[in-house]
């Protein structure tokens, strides 16, 4: 039985932070660790000290993650940033409650002696002879130390205590991964037992040494199981320090989701449920699945549920079936055609969900050319007088202060130079959008004329697509382009303005302009003119749209989101040559256009090159980052790769993205007194590196013999630069990551994840179904005690009309009881093999 783990994450807002810069104020960002790696940085906002980032994510996690963290830093163009302070969750924390965390936060002052990290393998052995007990501690070596000197290493040495005694191992210099190999043995003194006590600490030569971590045993453990294997290292014991506030809080959203996944047998049956109820009458059913999951899901959870179902009827090639038995339901429930799927229903949430999942390719097509232009010129716009910078303008033009018309009308020649593309790019995309969802909307189309055929209820059916197509996918990928993988960071505060001005436009057009010179943004109406004359455009695309043959393509692609050589990561990387012999090592980095693919990741000196080298996926072993000490560069990764020989190979790529003025900046390490943060303003380059290796971790899932550890340093001059070992074929000294990822449009469907969170879904609801549903065996069940019990709600109902929902609640309900024995069985077997010890293993 396999077991999957992830973190919903979302950094909403931050409130009172302290000011760091000669302003008053500061420029926030956050970091998120995941243990010792970082998994994200949010954007900077500037100039704030209630920041609101509303930045998301879902993170794919090993099962035994010991904590999660937010740092909170302010960004400096000159010098390092200032570290305001964290927010340490601990796993316990997190899974206390099903619901997750959602709240205010007070942030706390970082402590270098709590900051510890990595693991120390120990074998410990409790020796008896004529002298009395001894105790004999083998320490053998230590991995993924925190980086206490300012060189990006640590001189680390282990200190051993056991009652009053104490001993020391060498210390080995300039190295996160020391091997002792040192036996160090303590003679009992008398007393009371006393618990072993293992010290990790970086020598300094001048002033005092810096605190690495620390295990402790005590003496039950070690007279009756000494041990003996890799353990945490933990900080000193000490009480939680709170800042009372002084420090500013974050708000944030975090749920963990763990579960243990049966076979795929075990769900058969319920999988075969869901298939079915899709197949009837949508408008009367009561007590199907899918039905009951709609009565139960609200608020967020909604949006889980639609992304599960969503992609759990994709791979079984039953998403169109899915999404007509949805939006049947809610048109039939709608009397006003104006509020027909405004509300975040279970089928607005899944048609939503099912754009992002299989149109998210056709999106970027249609849109990234404009974005792109919209980032990279920063013209200045506004139409709203209210919000008009006429200095800022003045400072542009060089020509004195304009006046607000002048301002305006400049504005709107920009805001139509952009708008005129996106639009031409839309009408013009019939032939690009993908087929499941033009099958998808022809259904909508259909299922929405046939219930308001009226003639003043013309342009229902039209709204119905474009509420969906334009004010749930477009616009707000333009409003938001990061969120769907259209730009690598946030926009700033200009370019963010004219995102969201363009995004209004497109909202205006997909709701065909029947709010145009409505509301309180009557300054919008310059517009009006090109927003009217795009408006029958579109509807003649919309028309275009829905014109496909069903027998095309039955129920939208099966098995695969993403087919095998879609490429769904590109962009430039820097790749070291395989062996530099004399060059220094900036320079032994070459500039390099790179695609990835379910089967590729290839290469040439720019998009353009017809000559390309690629590397098969699935020759992938490991992909993991590499410490910046080991070729003195920041946001370096490396991808492991076996040949047919079985030789294993290392290509380093570094992250290094197109820069603004303040150039590349590098991870923050722990700080210390000694070793101030490191900036890390480079968001482009962080976000960068954590998305390559998510992007190369997913691709290469599947493969066989990944490795278990590997070397996050580099060989060279005879030696590997983070352990020290002067063996090429030495081995790993750093665990690998493969189980952390970042969850995005890409991921490849999991049926039986998918239907164990359904599974879990209906489990709360059961005892609603049952009293809804069952009989009750103290009342008379005959059918004509039913008929008289339900007539006030179903007056002129047949029996046999109630007897259908009463069956089906009965089947799903002994398909519940059925995975619920199923699992107790795995769970009973998981116990009887941890009580066996290592030797169940």
């Amino acid at each position: 039985m396999a077991k999957s783990s992830s973190l919903n994450v979302r950094v909403v807002e931050g409130r009172a932070l302290p000011a760091k810069d000669v302003s008053g104020s500061s420029d926030p960002y956050c970091i998120v660790k995941v243990d010792d790696e970082v998994v994200a940085r949010t954007a900077t906002v500037w100039r704030s000290l209630s920041p609101f980032w509303g930045e998301e994510y879902t993170i794919h996690l090993p099962l035994d993650f010991h904590h999660l963290a937010f740092y909170v830093l302010d960004e400096d163009t000159v010098g390092h940033d200032d570290i305001i302070g964290k927010i340490s969750l601990s796993r316990e924390a997190i899974a206390a409650d099903p619901r997750g965390i959602d709240s205010w936060i007070n942030l706390s002052r970082v402590d270098p002696d709590a900051e510890v990290q990595g693991e120390i393998c120990l074998d410990v052995q409790m020796l008896e002879d004529a002298r009395g007990r001894c105790l004999r501690c083998h320490v053998l070596q230590a991995r993924d130390l925190a980086p206490r000197d300012i060189t990006g290493t640590s001189d680390p040495f282990a200190r051993v205590f056991w009652g009053s005694q104490s001993l020391e191992t060498s210390t080995i210099k300039k190295t996160r991964f020391p091997h002792w190999d040192e036996v160090l043995e303590l003679r009992e003194m008398p007393g009371a037992p006393a618990p072993l006590r293992v010290e990790l600490w970086d020598w300094d030569m001048v002033g005092k040494n810096d605190f690495l971590g620390m295990v402790e045993f005590p003496p039950q453990v070690l007279q009756q199981n000494a041990p003996s294997g890799w353990f945490r290292l933990l900080p000193f014991p000490r009480a939680e320090e709170d800042s009372g506030g002084t420090l500013g809080a974050l708000r944030l959203k975090v749920r963990l989701l763990e579960d243990r996944i049966l076979p795929s047998r075990y769900y058969q049956p319920l999988t075969e449920l869901l298939m079915e109820s899709v197949l009837g009458p949508a408008e009367e059913d009561a007590a199907s699945p899918l039905a009951v999951l709609e009565e139960l899901t609200l608020g967020d959870c909604r949006q889980d549920l639609a992304t599960k179902l969503v992609k759990l009827f994709l791979g079984q090639g039953q998403a169109g079936p899915l999404l007509d038995y949805l939006t049947r339901r809610e048109v039939t429930r709608t009397t006003d055609p104006n509020t027909l799927f405004r509300s975040n229903s279970l089928a607005s949430k899944a048609m939503e969900q099912f754009m992002k999942l299989v149109g998210m390719p056709y999106l970027h097509e249609v849109l990234k050319p404009v974005i792109n232009r919209v980032f990279e010129e920063k013209k200045y716009m506004e139409l709203d007088p209210c919000k008009m910078d006429l200095g800022r303008t003045r400072r542009i033009s060089f020509k004195g202060a304009p006046s607000e018309e002048h301002v305006r009308d400049a504005s709107l020649g920009l805001l139509t130079g952009y708008l005129g593309p996106i639009v031409e790019a839309i009408v013009g995309s019939v032939g690009r959008c993908p087929l499941a969802m033009r099958l998808a909307f022809k259904q909508l189309h259909q299922c929405v004329e046939e219930h308001f055929p009226q003639a003043e209820h013309e342009d229902v059916k039209y709204l119905a697509i474009s509420g969906f197509l334009f004010l749930r996918f477009f616009a707000p990928a333009i409003l938001t382009p990061k969120l769907f993988d259209l730009r690598d960071q946030h926009a700033d505060p200009q370019t963010s303005r004219s995102l969201l001005l363009l995004a209004k436009a497109v909202q205006s057009i997909g709701n065909l302009g029947q709010q145009l010179g409505q509301g309180k943004e009557l300054w919008m109406a310059p517009l009006h003119p090109f927003l009217l004359q795009s408006i029958s455009r579109v509807r003649h695309f919309l028309d275009q749209l829905v014109d496909v043959d069903e027998e095309e393509e039955a129920g939208g692609p099966a098995r695969a989101l993403v087919a095998p050589s879609v490429i769904v990561r590109e962009g430039y990387l820097l790749k070291r040559k395989e062996e530099p012999a004399s060059l220094a090592t900036r320079f032994a980095f070459k500039k390099r256009y790179f695609w990835l693919s379910g089967e590729t990741l290839s290469y040439s000196k720019s998009p353009e090159w017809q000559m390309r080298s690629s590397v098969p996926v699935s020759h992938i072993r490991a992909v993991e980052r590499v410490d910046e000490g080991a070729f003195q560069l920041p946001h370096v990764m490396q991808v492991v790769t076996q040949d047919a020989a079985g030789a294993l190979h290392t290509t380093y790529l570094q992250c290094k993205v197109r820069h603004g003025k303040d150039g590349a900046e590098s991870i923050p390490s722990v700080p210390t007194p000694d070793r101030p943060p490191a900036p890390l303003g480079s968001l482009q380059n962080v976000n960068e590196l954590n998305q390559w290796l998510s992007a190369l971790r997913k691709a290469s899932a599947p493969n066989p013999d990944k490795l278990a550890a590997c070397h996050p340093g580099a060989f060279r001059s005879s030696r590997w630069t983070c352990c020290l070992q002067a063996e090429r074929s030495a081995a790993g000294c750093s665990r690998t990551h493969s189980a952390v990822t970042l969850g995005d449009w890409s991921d490849p469907l999991d049926p039986d994840a998918e239907i164990q969170m359904v599974y879990r879904r209906l489990l709360l609801g059961r005892d609603q179904l049952r009293m809804k549903f069952q009989e009750d065996p103290n009342t008379d069940s005959s059918p004509e005690a039913d008929a008289e019990k339900s007539s006030g709600a179903t007056e002129g109902a047949c029996p046999d009309a109630l007897a259908r929902p009463r069956e089906a609640a009965a089947r799903l309900l002994e398909v519940l009881a059925d995975l619920d024995r199923a699992h107790e069985e795995f769970q009973q077997r998981e116990q009887q093999k941890a009580a066996l010890g290592p030797l169940g293993h």
